[in-house]
């Protein structure tokens, strides 16, 4: 029988952290981090890792396992999560993945074709195109750069012409020139889960979680890394913003206020992406037991 790997996705600070240590407690399993920010060792109070008590209840992976200075993309990561899924799917019957990072995500679950590591900044502006200009637009820019995948992609599906979109931008290249188009197989079975809330919950706590953040210190962190706010790592919400405080450019006060907003949108923009990809199962945070029983539904039926 096929082992059964569980991913639990969805918006920054909807509790997914704590859902999943749950979840993974109930079936003596450990957890896989599909959380881009949080493999970085120097990013602390700003990614919002999971504690060191936490982490010793549950054994984690992918949590801090390289440098701001590594270069470490989402081909990278698919070839190490898939190898240790398979070593740890020699212990255990379930394993957990968690994260925000839908590309990171998408990875273990389907496979990615090879690309370069795509900046941040681009798939959360194409993201924006998409919420405030629609799905035509996305249309019409991806039969400007690249015809001959425009012929053949699901037009329909947002998901597939933003991926396809910021590797044009990105290579100033086709999208279809890097294209393999298989999706690959997987030994196990996976199981997406979302994990969502109503949204004005959703944003009180990500504006607790804001605050929560520099009281344990985000400033202090952000200024011992100072000098490397030029790397892509360091182009996330909670970091540039208060990077401007220490150029001078705007008030501590501000910052905050920004980051909150901006935290908001990257939670509507992962929001965006998941519910779109049509694979995922609902729960709130609350209904952990209900999941449990869903799950061991559907592990008997598989």
């Amino acid at each position: 029988m096929k082992k059964n790997l569980i991913i639990i996705a969805g918006p920054t600070a909807v509790g997914k952290t704590a859902f999943a240590i749950e979840l993974a407690q109930h079936y003596g399993c450990p957890v896989i981090s599909a959380d881009s920010r949080q493999f970085y060792k120097e990013m602390n109070i700003g990614t919002a890792k999971p504690t060191v008590v936490e982490m010793q209840d549950v054994p984690h992976y992918f949590i801090n396992h390289i440098s701001i200075q590594d270069v470490y993309n989402v081909g990278q990561y698919e070839r190490d999560a898939i190898q240790l899924i398979e070593t740890l799917f020699k212990e255990h019957e379930q394993l957990i993945v968690v994260g925000g990072s839908g590309l990171y995500i998408n990875a273990i679950m389907n496979g990615v074709d090879e690309f370069e590591e795509i900046p941040t900044y681009i798939r959360e502006e194409l993201i924006k195109d998409f919420e405030e200009k629609g799905l035509v637009y996305l249309q019409e820019q991806l039969k400007l750069r690249d015809d001959a995948y425009y012929q053949q992609v699901d037009l329909n599906n947002p998901q597939r012409l933003m991926r396809a979109l910021e590797v044009c931008i990105h290579t100033n290249k086709p999208f279809s020139q890097f294209r393999t188009n298989l999706k690959k197989e997987r030994s196990f079975d996976v199981f997406p889960i979302l994990i969502n809330m109503n949204r004005e919950a959703l944003y009180a706590k990500i504006n607790h979680r804001v605050d929560v953040m520099m009281q344990q210190g985000l400033m202090d962190e952000v200024k011992k890394l100072y000098s490397f706010k030029h790397l892509n790592a360091l182009n996330t919400v909670g970091y540039k913003e208060l990077f401007d405080v220490i150029d001078e450019k705007t008030s501590l006060e501000e910052a905050v206020n920004l980051i909150k907003q901006n935290t908001r949108r990257y939670a509507k923009r992962q929001l965006t992406w998941f519910n779109h990809q049509g694979d995922f199962e609902s729960f709130e945070p609350t209904d952990l037991e209900k999941l449990k029983a869903y799950l061991d539904i559907v592990f008997q039926y598989s």
